[in-house]
Protein backbone atom coordinates (compact mmCIF):
# COMPACT_ATOMS: atom_id res chain seq x y z
CA UNK A 1 0.00 0.00 0.00
CA UNK A 2 1.10 3.52 -0.77
CA UNK A 3 -0.05 5.97 1.92
CA UNK A 4 -0.94 9.53 0.94
CA UNK A 5 -0.37 12.04 3.76
CA UNK A 6 -2.15 14.07 2.40
CA UNK A 7 -3.70 15.62 -0.69
CA UNK A 8 -6.56 16.95 1.44
CA UNK A 9 -4.64 18.87 4.08
CA UNK A 10 -1.14 19.70 5.32
CA UNK A 11 -0.60 16.95 7.89
CA UNK A 12 3.19 17.44 8.25
CA UNK A 13 2.67 21.12 9.13
CA UNK A 14 -0.43 21.08 11.34
CA UNK A 15 -1.12 17.50 12.40
CA UNK A 16 2.23 15.74 12.67
CA UNK A 17 1.69 14.85 16.34
CA UNK A 18 -1.57 13.12 15.38
CA UNK A 19 0.20 11.30 12.55
CA UNK A 20 3.04 10.04 14.75
CA UNK A 21 0.46 8.80 17.26
CA UNK A 22 -1.28 6.92 14.47
CA UNK A 23 2.07 5.36 13.48
CA UNK A 24 2.57 4.20 17.07
CA UNK A 25 -0.91 2.67 17.23
CA UNK A 26 -0.61 1.14 13.75
CA UNK A 27 -4.01 2.18 12.41
CA UNK A 28 -6.08 5.19 11.42
CA UNK A 29 -9.77 5.92 10.88
CA UNK A 30 -10.74 7.83 7.73
CA UNK A 31 -14.21 9.20 7.08
CA UNK A 32 -15.58 8.88 3.54
CA UNK A 33 -16.13 12.47 2.33
CA UNK A 34 -18.97 11.28 0.11
CA UNK A 35 -20.72 9.33 2.88
CA UNK A 36 -20.07 10.91 6.28
CA UNK A 37 -21.17 7.90 8.33
CA UNK A 38 -18.92 5.49 6.45
CA UNK A 39 -15.59 5.17 8.26
CA UNK A 40 -12.66 3.00 7.23
CA UNK A 41 -10.20 1.51 9.69
CA UNK A 42 -6.86 1.29 7.90
CA UNK A 43 -3.83 -0.73 8.96
CA UNK A 44 -0.72 1.49 8.59
CA UNK A 45 1.92 -0.82 10.03
CA UNK A 46 5.26 -1.22 8.21
CA UNK A 47 4.22 -4.68 7.01
CA UNK A 48 1.59 -3.23 4.66
CA UNK A 49 2.82 0.32 3.98
CA UNK A 50 5.32 0.16 1.13
CA UNK A 51 5.88 3.91 0.98
CA UNK A 52 4.44 7.13 2.43
CA UNK A 53 4.01 10.20 0.23
CA UNK A 54 3.94 13.38 2.29
CA UNK A 55 2.44 16.56 0.81
CA UNK A 56 3.30 19.81 2.55
CA UNK A 57 4.24 23.47 2.39
CA UNK A 58 6.13 23.33 5.68
CA UNK A 59 7.37 20.05 7.21
CA UNK A 60 9.29 21.77 10.01
CA UNK A 61 7.25 20.12 12.84
CA UNK A 62 8.41 16.71 11.58
CA UNK A 63 12.12 17.39 11.17
CA UNK A 64 13.24 16.33 14.64
CA UNK A 65 11.00 13.26 14.70
CA UNK A 66 11.89 11.55 11.44
CA UNK A 67 13.69 8.80 13.35
CA UNK A 68 10.23 7.59 14.39
CA UNK A 69 9.70 6.61 10.74
CA UNK A 70 12.79 4.38 10.66
CA UNK A 71 10.73 1.33 9.68
CA UNK A 72 9.02 3.15 6.80
CA UNK A 73 10.03 4.31 3.35
CA UNK A 74 8.82 7.76 2.36
CA UNK A 75 9.37 10.92 0.34
CA UNK A 76 8.05 14.47 0.40
CA UNK A 77 6.14 16.51 -2.16
CA UNK A 78 7.21 19.95 -0.93
CA UNK A 79 5.35 22.94 -2.39
CA UNK A 80 7.48 26.08 -2.56
CA UNK A 81 6.28 28.94 -4.76
CA UNK A 82 6.86 32.64 -5.24
CA UNK A 83 3.50 33.71 -3.81
CA UNK A 84 3.20 36.04 -0.86
CA UNK A 85 0.75 35.81 2.01
CA UNK A 86 -1.94 37.44 -0.12
CA UNK A 87 -2.36 34.02 -1.78
CA UNK A 88 -0.67 31.55 0.59
CA UNK A 89 -1.99 33.20 3.71
CA UNK A 90 -0.32 31.21 6.49
CA UNK A 91 2.86 30.07 4.78
CA UNK A 92 5.96 31.69 6.34
CA UNK A 93 8.42 33.82 4.40
CA UNK A 94 9.95 31.69 1.67
CA UNK A 95 13.50 33.03 1.60
CA UNK A 96 13.90 33.47 5.35
CA UNK A 97 12.07 30.35 6.54
CA UNK A 98 10.87 27.82 3.98
CA UNK A 99 13.94 27.49 1.75
CA UNK A 100 16.20 26.71 4.76
CA UNK A 101 13.63 24.11 5.93
CA UNK A 102 13.69 22.51 2.47
CA UNK A 103 17.49 22.40 2.56
CA UNK A 104 17.53 20.90 6.05
CA UNK A 105 15.02 18.19 5.13
CA UNK A 106 17.04 17.31 2.04
CA UNK A 107 20.22 17.04 4.11
CA UNK A 108 18.44 14.67 6.52
CA UNK A 109 16.78 12.28 4.08
CA UNK A 110 18.50 12.83 0.71
CA UNK A 111 17.60 14.99 -2.26
CA UNK A 112 15.96 12.12 -4.15
CA UNK A 113 13.25 12.07 -1.48
CA UNK A 114 12.35 15.76 -1.58
CA UNK A 115 10.40 16.79 -4.69
CA UNK A 116 10.06 20.52 -5.24
CA UNK A 117 6.58 21.59 -6.37
CA UNK A 118 6.21 25.03 -7.94
CA UNK A 119 2.47 24.79 -8.33
CA UNK A 120 -0.14 25.79 -9.08
CA UNK A 121 0.95 28.60 -11.38
CA UNK A 122 -1.60 31.42 -11.46
CA UNK A 123 -1.32 34.49 -13.68
CA UNK A 124 -2.60 37.79 -12.28
CA UNK A 125 -1.63 41.45 -12.62
CA UNK A 126 0.83 40.92 -9.75
CA UNK A 127 1.92 37.37 -10.51
CA UNK A 128 2.71 37.79 -14.19
CA UNK A 129 4.65 35.26 -16.29
CA UNK A 130 7.74 37.45 -15.82
CA UNK A 131 7.26 37.43 -12.04
CA UNK A 132 6.97 33.64 -11.95
CA UNK A 133 10.05 33.14 -14.11
CA UNK A 134 12.11 35.37 -11.82
CA UNK A 135 10.78 33.74 -8.63
CA UNK A 136 11.26 30.25 -10.07
CA UNK A 137 14.88 31.01 -10.96
CA UNK A 138 15.66 32.43 -7.52
CA UNK A 139 14.23 29.37 -5.77
CA UNK A 140 15.87 26.96 -8.22
CA UNK A 141 19.28 28.49 -7.52
CA UNK A 142 18.68 28.16 -3.76
CA UNK A 143 17.60 24.50 -4.13
CA UNK A 144 20.38 23.42 -6.48
CA UNK A 145 21.84 20.25 -5.05
CA UNK A 146 18.93 19.81 -2.62
CA UNK A 147 16.48 18.15 -5.01
CA UNK A 148 16.55 16.15 -8.21
CA UNK A 149 13.12 17.06 -9.49
CA UNK A 150 10.72 19.97 -9.80
CA UNK A 151 7.02 19.62 -10.60
CA UNK A 152 4.87 22.40 -12.06
CA UNK A 153 1.20 22.75 -12.86
CA UNK A 154 -1.15 25.50 -13.98
CA UNK A 155 -4.09 26.28 -11.75
CA UNK A 156 -7.31 24.36 -12.37
CA UNK A 157 -10.61 26.17 -11.92
CA UNK A 158 -13.04 24.22 -9.73
CA UNK A 159 -16.39 25.09 -8.19
CA UNK A 160 -14.66 25.38 -4.82
CA UNK A 161 -12.00 27.89 -5.93
CA UNK A 162 -13.76 29.68 -8.78
CA UNK A 163 -14.81 32.64 -6.63
CA UNK A 164 -11.29 33.18 -5.30
CA UNK A 165 -9.81 32.93 -8.79
CA UNK A 166 -12.15 35.70 -9.92
CA UNK A 167 -11.30 37.87 -6.90
CA UNK A 168 -7.59 37.48 -7.65
CA UNK A 169 -8.13 38.53 -11.24
CA UNK A 170 -6.63 35.30 -12.53
CA UNK A 171 -6.30 35.09 -16.29
CA UNK A 172 -5.14 32.58 -18.88
CA UNK A 173 -2.44 33.07 -21.49
CA UNK A 174 -2.66 31.66 -25.00
CA UNK A 175 -1.00 28.38 -25.86
CA UNK A 176 1.95 29.94 -27.69
CA UNK A 177 2.83 32.16 -24.70
CA UNK A 178 2.29 29.25 -22.30
CA UNK A 179 4.68 27.01 -24.23
CA UNK A 180 7.33 29.71 -24.35
CA UNK A 181 6.90 30.23 -20.60
CA UNK A 182 7.27 26.49 -20.00
CA UNK A 183 10.45 26.33 -22.13
CA UNK A 184 12.05 29.04 -20.01
CA UNK A 185 11.17 27.18 -16.81
CA UNK A 186 12.64 23.98 -18.24
CA UNK A 187 15.91 25.75 -19.11
CA UNK A 188 16.15 27.16 -15.58
CA UNK A 189 15.53 23.73 -14.04
CA UNK A 190 18.15 22.08 -16.25
CA UNK A 191 20.68 24.82 -15.43
CA UNK A 192 20.17 24.00 -11.76
CA UNK A 193 20.50 20.24 -12.25
CA UNK A 194 16.83 19.34 -11.90
CA UNK A 195 14.47 17.26 -13.97
CA UNK A 196 11.18 19.11 -14.47
CA UNK A 197 7.79 17.46 -14.81
CA UNK A 198 4.17 18.54 -15.08
CA UNK A 199 1.29 17.54 -12.81
CA UNK A 200 -2.01 16.47 -14.41
CA UNK A 201 -1.67 18.82 -17.38
CA UNK A 202 -3.74 18.20 -20.52
CA UNK A 203 -1.39 20.34 -22.62
CA UNK A 204 1.66 18.49 -23.97
CA UNK A 205 4.77 20.11 -22.48
CA UNK A 206 7.27 17.46 -23.56
CA UNK A 207 8.23 19.65 -26.52
CA UNK A 208 9.32 22.21 -23.92
CA UNK A 209 11.56 19.75 -22.09
CA UNK A 210 8.99 19.01 -19.39
CA UNK A 211 8.08 15.36 -18.84
CA UNK A 212 4.64 14.08 -17.85
CA UNK A 213 5.01 13.47 -14.14
CA UNK A 214 3.49 11.06 -11.63
CA UNK A 215 3.39 12.50 -8.11
CA UNK A 216 2.66 9.10 -6.59
CA UNK A 217 5.48 7.78 -8.71
CA UNK A 218 5.90 4.02 -9.22
CA UNK A 219 9.44 4.33 -10.57
CA UNK A 220 10.61 6.59 -7.74
CA UNK A 221 9.01 4.41 -5.08
CA UNK A 222 10.58 1.27 -6.54
CA UNK A 223 13.98 2.95 -6.44
CA UNK A 224 13.46 4.03 -2.83
CA UNK A 225 12.23 0.67 -1.54
CA UNK A 226 14.32 -1.54 -3.89
CA UNK A 227 11.35 -3.68 -4.89
CA UNK A 228 9.09 -3.93 -7.90
CA UNK A 229 5.49 -2.92 -7.19
CA UNK A 230 2.33 -4.43 -8.56
CA UNK A 231 0.17 -1.31 -8.64
CA UNK A 232 -2.32 0.31 -10.99
CA UNK A 233 -3.06 3.89 -12.00
CA UNK A 234 -5.31 5.71 -9.53
CA UNK A 235 -8.81 5.66 -11.04
CA UNK A 236 -10.02 8.29 -8.56
CA UNK A 237 -7.79 11.00 -10.05
CA UNK A 238 -8.27 12.99 -13.25
CA UNK A 239 -7.51 11.32 -16.58
CA UNK A 240 -4.43 13.51 -17.01
CA UNK A 241 -3.04 12.38 -13.66
CA UNK A 242 -0.48 9.60 -13.88
CA UNK A 243 -0.41 8.78 -10.16
CA UNK A 244 -0.50 5.24 -8.86
CA UNK A 245 -3.19 4.04 -6.46
CA UNK A 246 -2.73 5.24 -2.90
CA UNK A 247 -4.69 5.33 0.33
CA UNK A 248 -5.56 8.84 1.47
CA UNK A 249 -5.82 9.53 5.21
CA UNK A 250 -6.48 13.28 5.26
CA UNK A 251 -9.66 15.26 5.90
CA UNK A 252 -11.07 18.06 3.78
CA UNK A 253 -11.61 21.50 5.32
CA UNK A 254 -8.75 21.20 7.81
CA UNK A 255 -5.83 22.97 6.14
CA UNK A 256 -4.80 26.12 7.96
CA UNK A 257 -2.54 27.34 5.16
CA UNK A 258 -5.66 29.03 3.72
CA UNK A 259 -4.26 29.20 0.20
CA UNK A 260 -6.60 31.09 -2.11
CA UNK A 261 -6.35 28.50 -4.88
CA UNK A 262 -7.14 25.52 -2.63
CA UNK A 263 -9.76 22.99 -3.71
CA UNK A 264 -9.61 21.03 -0.43
CA UNK A 265 -11.06 23.80 1.75
CA UNK A 266 -14.64 24.78 0.95
CA UNK A 267 -14.78 27.79 3.25
CA UNK A 268 -12.99 29.24 6.26
CA UNK A 269 -15.89 28.62 8.65
CA UNK A 270 -15.76 24.88 7.96
CA UNK A 271 -12.01 24.84 8.53
CA UNK A 272 -12.31 26.63 11.88
CA UNK A 273 -15.13 24.31 12.97
CA UNK A 274 -13.18 21.17 12.04
CA UNK A 275 -9.89 22.36 13.49
CA UNK A 276 -11.60 22.94 16.83
CA UNK A 277 -12.21 19.17 16.90
CA UNK A 278 -8.54 18.36 16.56
CA UNK A 279 -7.30 15.89 19.14
CA UNK A 280 -3.85 14.40 18.54
CA UNK A 281 -4.91 11.27 20.47
CA UNK A 282 -7.98 10.64 18.31
CA UNK A 283 -7.85 7.84 15.72
CA UNK A 284 -9.61 10.15 13.22
CA UNK A 285 -8.30 13.53 12.06
CA UNK A 286 -10.23 16.59 13.25
CA UNK A 287 -13.34 14.68 14.15
CA UNK A 288 -15.05 12.32 16.52
CA UNK A 289 -16.83 9.06 15.93
CA UNK A 290 -20.61 9.23 15.95
CA UNK A 291 -23.09 6.58 17.11
CA UNK A 292 -24.40 6.35 13.54
CA UNK A 293 -20.97 5.72 12.05
CA UNK A 294 -20.33 2.37 10.43
CA UNK A 295 -16.68 1.32 10.79
CA UNK A 296 -15.35 -1.09 8.20
CA UNK A 297 -11.86 -2.51 8.13
CA UNK A 298 -10.35 -1.69 4.76
CA UNK A 299 -8.42 -4.51 3.16
CA UNK A 300 -4.88 -3.33 2.49
CA UNK A 301 -1.67 -5.19 1.71
CA UNK A 302 1.88 -4.71 0.55
CA UNK A 303 2.23 -4.25 -3.21
CA UNK A 304 5.77 -5.61 -3.36
CA UNK A 305 6.65 -8.34 -5.81
CA UNK A 306 8.88 -10.46 -3.62
CA UNK A 307 10.50 -12.72 -6.18
CA UNK A 308 13.50 -10.47 -6.87
CA UNK A 309 14.49 -7.00 -5.76
CA UNK A 310 15.60 -4.37 -8.27
CA UNK A 311 19.22 -4.82 -7.17
CA UNK A 312 18.89 -8.59 -7.68
CA UNK A 313 17.59 -8.05 -11.24
CA UNK A 314 20.33 -5.55 -12.05
CA UNK A 315 22.93 -7.97 -10.72
CA UNK A 316 21.62 -10.75 -12.97
CA UNK A 317 21.54 -8.47 -16.03
CA UNK A 318 25.12 -7.34 -15.48
CA UNK A 319 26.51 -10.76 -14.52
Amino acid sequence: MILSVSRRTDIPNYYSEWFFNRIKDGFVYVRNPMNVHQVSKIDITPEVVDCIVFWTKNPEPMLERLDELALYNYYFQFTLTGYGMDIECNVPHKKEKIIPIFQKLSEKIGRQKVIWRYDPIIFTKKYTPEYHLEAFEQIAIALKGYTEKCVISFVGIYTKNKRNMKLMGAYEVDEKELLEFAKKMARTAKKNEMIIGSCAESIDLEQCGIEHNCCVDKKLIENIIDYRLKVNKDKNQRDECGCMESVEIGTYNTCKNYCKYCYANYNEESVIKNCNKYNPESPILCGVLDKDDKITERKVKSLKEHQLSIKDIEGILHA
